[in-house]
């Protein structure tokens, strides 16, 4: 679950879904708006902070994963729903999510294999029980953990997501007084991965750090 930024999947290949939990459409006898959204070549779906996701793989799934707030989501922006006694406070949450970079990959693996089936052990539970209190509850919990890096996180939004949108705001304050001058500033950029085969929340991936 994102705390401050939307996720959006562009789906490339293969075939899978992504399960969702939510607070909104509060159900009786449920925790929450439970929802599967197919994945299919060609399918763009999106979703807000808050919501609990779960991608499954059903046949070669290949997405393109786009994120709000860069920046962010690489601070860590994101808390896994592993059991309550694992969120109580940012060293134990660490000690079964960090995977060592320096690590070989066969412990890398096991550990992301580790960390994938403490989170579904408590994502079933959010979604067998009853009533939103389990989520609200989770919800804090998540809240806690990152509250000692949101310093770090403002300033990562500031000069990034912040700037980027002020700057546009600067241009159409120009473009309004007929200044069309920072067009002569245009520029072509491209980039290959940073990080390719990276072990993900979601599966292997290649890291784009992005313009």
């Amino acid at each position: 679950m994102h705390l401050t930024c939307s996720e959006g999947y562009v789906v490339t290949g293969g075939r899978g879904a992504v399960q969702t939990l939510t607070m909104s459409g509060t159900m009786s006898g449920t925790t929450s708006g439970y929802e599967v959204t197919p994945l299919a070549a060609g399918t763009v779906a999106w979703f807000t902070p808050g919501t609990i996701h779960r991608l499954v793989n059903e046949g070669d799934l290949r997405i393109t994963v786009l994120m709000q707030n860069g920046g962010l989501p690489e601070a860590g922006d994101a808390v896994l729903t592993l059991p309550p006694q694992y969120l109580t406070d940012p060293e134990t949450y660490a000690a079964v999510t960090v995977i060592p970079a320096d690590a070989p990959e066969a412990e890398q693996e096991r550990i992301a294999r580790a960390r994938r089936d403490l989170a579904l052990e408590g994502y079933e539970a959010l979604r067998s029980a009853e009533g939103p209190e389990a989520l609200a509850a989770f919800h804090r919990a998540a809240a806690a953990l990152v509250r000692p890096r949101l310093g770090e996180w403002r300033e990562r939004w500031e000069r990034g997501a912040r700037a980027a949108a002020m700057a546009t705001g600067a241009q159409l304050d120009r473009l309004d007084q007929g200044d069309f001058s920072h067009l002569a500033d245009a520029a072509v950029r491209a980039e290959q991965p940073s990080v390719q085969g990276k072990f993900g929340m979601c599966g292997r991936l290649d890291v784009y750090k992005g313009a």
